[in-house]
């Protein structure tokens, strides 16, 4: 009896020390509530317009916590070998336990100081430790252990918590937050987390085995699996858990050996947790990524239907399934709102099928193909150059362009002749709107694809040069989507958003003008004249009306569909995120049946309407055309004639500004000339290099590249500048000096 009052005596005093600092601490004691609150997940929701689950996102890399589990949802079992291993008295203490404190310090009074650890200790007791003092130490952060010990006025404050929390909460409160915060393995903390990441299920279907290996984890939460089995074998036959044999194959006394397995299989390799709903991965990396601070971890409502995003996503799969064949492996679609910009779906790539899935197809930059060249003629029926009843000349053609000679071919490597602007545009011609972009000039045409929104094309005109009708730019889906909503709208664009709600009232701004934007939006959705590329019966007709353009990059690496009902825009891409070429893939057998597909679901229940003309447009009839045309008002024709290239505004097209043009030592100097050559209308104009006056530039003019900086002038017969270019010669031929003049003026 003495023995045990010299025990009692300094618990009792410890106990009472404890309850002073309780009553010195109560006003900060975390409420239940607050505890719940501030156990964020480490994932977060994404939400669909109308709320439903769209994808499940990790934004919290310190650790993996899922949502918070009510102690009803988790298994009887575990609850029973959570408690008999961590606290077996967790009933009857109020916080800290002064029988196990007395346990304690009586076996620090009759334990030689070399002996082992105590008796509890290797029953698996966590000596005076009780659960409510380590939930203690997990809710309040300045007790955090410093380089994995706590100080003793770290302890102090811990029992002090403990015991506020003990008589504070009540008894369930503490064990089910002691579960939600607790750490089993690795990363995992709290019961969802380790069930999901170890089991693959749900907390309230842990059987007895795998409770155990929960239990057992706790202390040890990164030991191997082999000791972890061996700690819950131990752990299971001290609590005399007869009924974990059941749980485990062979039935009989709870057996090591089948622990063991149960470990070796659930615990050997990494955790693993699948997320309940993965619809918008790309989507939800770039809002998320957009917010920061409080309500970062809060459930985030999109633009998106969660219907029409699985619809949109389930026919891109089986489409590239179908053409898998032709080595085509990736492919993205968006869906925008005309009149909002609201993003409806974006499928950033195929998920799992894709070659990287972790790539957003939607904003990757690609070369656009035909898919530019509806602007490019907005622009010249805008600048009245052209109307959609002008003939262009679709027959073979060699340009010299700054870096070489182009020759630009039709897709089906055919000429068709003199052909309207509408059947060059909705066959899909190259060299008629190569011969438009003479027209227009490079220039303004890249001034007017920054205007639309294509922020990739950074380059001057002359950069790209005549190729720029073909799409030799590189562009994103998200760009092109947008550009053709803009025709859509008339020529106004504005910014995509993918939140509800989220356009401003004041980005909206003219790009176009409306007539130019409702004359090409008549020629997309006219498929007679596209008829010679397409036929009659495409992927490209929907059951209402709708405008579609299609596009292939050169060697077929990229395939593009972007069109537009009177509600909707709809643009999908396919190929390869490596850059290989597909094979034999054509607008309208690579990406045009998903836009098909895509439309035609948006308006299953919605009927699509053409667009009402706006003002300025006049209709009439010109010539032998079948169907009467639409004109802006003043640029009628009576009859049809040919548009000659050559009442464009004359301009140098090689050498090309900026470029750099190296002397070749191995052939004699007199033998290398440069070309100078300008288009179109060049007569009577003269070149003029360095104040010196060349010969006429009607045709190209032969030149010695001398070494230098040179500045190179089209000049009229006043020797007014019509147009001039800088560039540098590098390099001497044998023999020459080093010297390296720069041209004057």
């Amino acid at each position: 009896m003495t023995a045990l009052r010299r025990v009692l005596l300094p618990a009792n005093a410890v106990s009472l020390l404890l309850a002073g600092l309780y009553l010195w601490s109560w006003a900060v004691v975390p409420s239940f509530e607050q505890v719940h609150a501030d156990t964020l997940p480490s994932d977060r929701w994404l939400l669909d317009r109308h709320g439903a689950p769209l994808q499940v996102q990790r934004v919290d890399a310190r650790m993996r916590r899922l949502g918070w589990t009510p102690l009803d949802q988790v298994s009887p079992a575990l609850k029973r070998a959570v408690i008999a291993t961590e606290d077996r008295r967790f009933a009857h203490h109020p916080g800290v336990d002064p029988l196990a404190i007395a346990a304690i310090l009586k076996s620090a009074l009759h334990r030689p100081a070399a002996d082992a650890a105590p008796t509890g200790r290797r029953h698996g007791i966590r000596g005076a430790s009780t659960i409510t003092m380590q939930l203690a130490g997990l809710v309040d952060p300045a007790l955090a252990p410093v380089q994995g010990r706590r100080s003793i006025p770290q302890k102090l404050r811990q029992a002090a918590l403990a015991l506020a929390l003990g008589l504070h909460w009540q008894r369930d409160q503490v064990f089910e937050a002691y579960l939600n915060r607790v750490s089993f393995r690795g990363e995992l903390q709290g019961v969802e987390a380790a069930a999901q990441g170890l089991f693959g299920k749900a907390p309230s279907a842990l059987d007895e085995g795998e409770s155990w290996l929960l239990a057992a984890l706790i202390a040890r939460p990164n030991a191997l699996p082999a000791a972890v089995a061996a700690r819950a074998c131990r752990l299971a036959r001290s609590a005399g858990a007869t009924a974990a044999a059941d749980a485990m194959p062979g039935g009989g006394s709870p057996s090591c050996a089948r622990f063991e397995a149960l470990a070796a299989a659930r615990l050997s390799m990494p955790p693993s947790i699948a997320p309940p709903v993965a619809l918008a991965p790309h989507v939800a990396r770039l809002l998320f990524a957009q917010e920061s601070g409080a309500g970062r971890q809060s459930p985030l409502l999109s633009s998106l239907d969660g219907d029409l995003q699985r619809f949109a996503t389930d026919a891109l799969r089986a489409q590239l399934e179908a053409i898998a064949g032709r080595n085509v492996r990736d492919g993205a679609l968006l869906v925008a709102d005309n009149r909002t910009g609201e993003v409806l779906a974006y499928v950033g790539n195929a998920g799992e099928r894709s070659s990287a899935r972790f790539v957003d197809g939607v904003a990757a930059p690609r070369q656009a193909g035909s898919t530019l060249k509806p602007f490019l003629y907005g622009l010249a029926i805008e600048q009245r150059l052209l109307t959609a009843a002008s003939l262009v000349d679709d027959s073979p053609v060699d340009l010299v362009a700054p870096n070489g000679l182009y020759v630009p071919k039709n897709y089906d490597r055919q000429f068709t002749g003199w052909v309207s602007l509408r059947t060059a545009l909705a066959g899909s011609l190259n060299v008629p709107a190569v011969r438009t972009l003479m027209l227009v000039g490079p220039e303004p045409f890249a001034d007017r694809l920054r205007a639309l929104g294509f922020a990739d094309v950074t380059r001057g005109g002359d950069y790209y040069g005549y190729s720029l009708a073909l799409g030799s730019a590189e562009v994103r889906l998200s760009q092109l989507v947008n550009a053709f909503r803009t025709l859509a709208n008339g020529g106004i664009a504005s910014p995509l958003v993918m939140r509800p709600g989220a356009a401003g009232p004041d980005s909206a701004r003219r790009v176009m003008a409306p007539a130019a934007a409702f004359i090409v939006s008549d020629v997309l959705a006219d498929r007679t004249a596209g008829a010679r590329t397409f036929g009659f019966a495409s992927a490209l007709s929907t059951r209402g009306w709708s405008a579609v353009k299609t596009g292939t990059s050169k060697d077929m690496r990229d395939n593009w569909c972007i069109g537009f009902s009177g509600r909707y825009t709809v643009g999908v891409w396919v190929g390869n995120f490596d850059g290989s070429p597909m094979h034999d893939v054509s607008g309208t057998t690579g990406a045009a049946p998903v836009w098909q597909e895509v439309m035609d679901y948006l308006h299953r229940d919605l009927p699509s309407l053409a667009p009402l003309a706006p003002g300025g447009l006049v209709r009439q009839a010109s010539g032998a055309a079948a169907q009467p045309e639409w004109f802006i008002a003043g640029t009628e024709l009576d009859r049809v004639q040919h548009a000659s290239i050559r009442v464009g505004t004359p301009r140098i097209v090689y050498p090309g500004a900026g470029i750099v043009v190296a002397i070749d030592p191995d052939i004699p100097a007199p033998q290398q000339r440069l070309l100078f050559s300008a288009g179109p209308a060049a007569q009577g104009l003269h070149w003029r290099i360095g104040g010196q006056r060349l010969g006429p530039a009607e045709r190209p003019h032969p030149w010695q590249p001398v070494p230098g900086r040179h500045r190179l002038q089209l000049v009229d017969a006043q020797d007014r500048i019509v147009d001039e270019v800088r560039f540098e010669v590098r390099g001497a031929a044998q023999g020459e000096a080093a010297a390296t003049p720069v041209s004057p003026g």
